[in-house]
């Protein structure tokens, strides 16, 4: 049920300036089980963001970091030509880098479909990232999302 909701959530995103799937739940709901599936039925395999990026950033200074992290995670993706999916993202939420998590998957998705493990919850149309008060909280307006939540359900159409 879950893998059918990620591939209507890809075909709504065809049409979309973004691209991207966020696959939400807590941790240990499950995600890369599904995700893992997933690639491998549409013959792709899940990148691990946090190890690929990590290491790219290792030699360079925090300046850098700031500067270059766009194009350094278009470069991990840049070679798969099915859609990308992406797991293990939390290094996007650390505060030193100063991005935006969300950002940057959108940005990632404009040029290719992106299905993304999200650690968090969906409630009342806002998609949120860790608990209140923690340092990496983040939240945002779900209406304007694609989003597959562990529980089966779905926003397969986006509002604007």
């Amino acid at each position: 049920m879950i893998h059918e909701r990620i591939k209507q959530s890809l075909q709504t995103a065809e049409g979309l300036y973004h691209r991207l799937v966020l696959l939400v739940g807590e941790t240990g709901s499950g995600k890369t089980k599904v995700l893992r599936e997933f690639a491998g039925e549409i013959g792709t395999e899940v990148i691990n963001i946090n190890l690929l990026l990590s290491a790219e950033l290792l030699g360079l200074s925090e300046k850098q970091r700031l500067l270059h992290l766009p194009e350094i995670l278009d470069k991990i993706v840049e070679k798969k030509k099915a859609a990308v999916v992406l797991d293990n993202i939390e290094i996007l939420f650390d505060q030193r880098l100063k991005q935006d998590p969300l950002k940057l998957l959108q940005l990632m998705s404009r040029n290719r479909s992106v299905i993304a493990a999200w650690n968090g919850k969906i409630e009342q149309q806002r998609l949120t990232y860790a608990e209140t008060g923690h340092h990496e909280y983040r939240q945002y307006d779900a209406k304007e999302l694609l989003l597959v939540s562990m529980d089966g359900t779905a926003t397969l159409e986006r509002c604007t």
